[in-house]
């Protein structure tokens, strides 16, 4: 019984919707077998690719609240500052992009990057290129998603590549949805990108590999709300910057006329602002002939 409950903890479970062409590809190996048996090994190792390529493991979510995951598996093919298409309903600004290409050995199964609710979504008709291009991202079949979250608006764009043909998504507007949470998934190869705004630090470069809802991609410095408050605060200092300028010098000078000089030297101010005389000028010899400042 341990042998199969390790084995049972190894193997992914397989996601619903690859169930009909797991099927399909194990009758058509059947059914080429009678023809000539090596077709059917052949069609076995589709099939069973099939079934790896529509696995549906579970995942750790990190715990910091802060942060962006990456929606999918695959490799960071684009990270930058771009202004998103305006077709795919995203704010029109320059955010950061990050793209996360699929192969077909991918998990295809697209988690949520960051907790937020669902305000748009909308779904685009296009071509079907080659989904590591950059060109994709405006020419392909696509769906994005435009979540509000704690930190701003936050986009999730799923993009159709060469041999993908059909783009899933479970999700609908209003919903609210966690980070790390399922939403969608993509057949047979594709691309991820996740549009964040600028006040982002990214920690990912391009060719790193990315696990869905574990890989951290980027940090936000601070909820959108404190964001504003500190550009506002910075606001404020540099108005006020010339004025404590002023009197802090105002408070130098003031310092400078009400401190005492040493007794000994000449031209000392006394507390109460009169001129104090010098020990030889009163007829007294100074205690001391020589002082030495170390």
């Amino acid at each position: 019984m341990n042998i199969l409950h390790s084995a049972r903890l190894m193997l992914s479970p397989i996601h619903k919707e690859g169930y009909p062409f797991i099927a399909l590809f194990f009758v058509l190996a059947v059914i080429l077998g009678f023809f000539w048996q090596p077709l059917f090994w052949a069609g076995l190792g589709v099939t069973v690719w099939c079934a790896y390529f529509f696995r549906n493991p579970q995942r750790v979510v990190p715990l910091a609240v802060n942060v962006v995951l990456s929606p999918a598996d695959g490799k960071v093919s684009f990270a930058g500052a771009v202004m998103p298409p305006e077709k795919l309903g995203l704010p029109q600004r320059e955010m950061f992009r990050i793209s996360i290409f699929m192969d077909i050995f991918s998990c295809h199964v697209n988690r949520i990057p960051v907790s937020g609710v669902v305000r748009a979504i909308n779904y685009h008709e296009g071509h079907f290129f080659n989904a590591v291009l950059d060109k994709a991202g405006e020419s392909n079949e696509a769906n994005s998603l435009l979540l509000q979250t704690a930190y701003g608006e936050v986009g999730v764009v799923q993009i159709a590549g060469l041999v993908a043909r059909r783009i899933v998504c479970w999700v609908k507007k209003g919903d609210s949805l966690a980070a790390g949470q399922r939403f969608g998934l993509i057949r047979f190869g594709s691309r991820l990108d996740v549009y964040l705004p600028l006040h982002t630090e990214i920690l990912v470069g391009v060719g790193q590999k990315m696990v869905a809802g574990e890989t951290v991609l980027a940090r936000f410095a601070a909820a959108a709300g404190k964001v504003a408050d500190s550009a506002e605060a910075a606001a404020l200092q540099a108005d006020n910057a010339p004025a404590a300028g002023e009197a802090e010098a105002a408070a130098g000078t003031a310092d400078n006329e009400n401190t005492a000089a040493p007794a000994g030297f000449a031209g000392a101010v006394d507390q109460g602002g009169d001129t104090a005389k010098t020990p030889e000028e009163d007829g007294e010899k100074p205690d001391f002939l020589h002082f030495r400042l170390d």
